[in-house]
């Protein structure tokens, strides 16, 4: 499907994505680099994010990859410096790293549901706040009138209610929260534009290959 939008409209423009080796992370930053962006991806598994640069670089897009877990403040800090040092600046952050897996509220260990929590909505805030000096406007590399731009990966499983997900349901409505209050602020004070998006399923993801493989025909069809 041919792209909407001008093919040079993220020119310039460098990119951070977390969970962008896989998934919807690596759509997004496969599309954010055919439309000019440089980009920078971090995840936790360095196999993941290798492939993903390779497949990047060989499309010819600035890519670099950096392992590392959302989960821990040192991490976020360090990725976000590299990026700058390596790019020279950061305009677009994207938080799509995420836990999830299928279980029963009662079978569901505190462990567990915090395991998530921790990664989908801690793990956002942290990236976000570990951003904020390098997005807000006068930031390193960016004019005194101009913020950058956030973007939070939800879902739509807490707008109701959903079997066996309500670690995510909870971890996703948290997202939408902070979301919604960094806009608020963030906007406000550093003209920084924070939103986010809340995908259903999507055919031949990760997420769908572990939490519905045998749903295909009835989702898709």
């Amino acid at each position: 499907m041919e792209s909407p939008f001008k093919v040079d409209i993220l020119k310039g423009k460098v990119a951070l994505l977390t969970g962008g080796g896989s998934g919807i992370g690596f759509e997004i930053s496969t599309q954010f680099g055919n439309h000019g962006a440089s980009v920078a991806i971090m995840g936790r598994r360095k196999n993941v994010v290798d492939r993903a640069i390779s497949v990047l670089q060989s499309l010819g897009i600035p890519a670099v990859g950096f392992e590392g877990d959302v989960r821990k403040r040192e991490d976020a800090k360090r990725v976000v410096k590299e990026t700058v040092k390596h790019f020279g600046k950061l305009d677009i952050l994207v938080n799509a790293a995420a836990g999830n897996f299928l279980v029963s509220a009662e079978d569901l260990s505190s462990n567990g549901f915090k395991t998530v929590i921790d990664i989908d909505a801690v793990g956002t805030f942290t990236m976000c706040h570990e951003a904020l000096e390098y997005l807000k406007k006068g930031g390193p590399g960016r004019s005194s009138s101009t913020g950058g731009f956030i973007l939070n990966i939800s879902a739509t499983l807490h707008y109701t209610a959903s079997w066996y997900q309500i670690h995510v349901s909870a971890a996703k409505a948290a997202v939408d929260a902070l979301t919604r209050n960094l806009a608020l602020e963030w906007g406000t004070d550093y003209d920084i534009r924070v939103n986010g998006i809340a995908p259903g399923p999507i055919e031949d993801t990760a997420g769908m290959s572990k939490l519905a493989p045998h749903a295909r025909e009835k989702i898709f069809f």
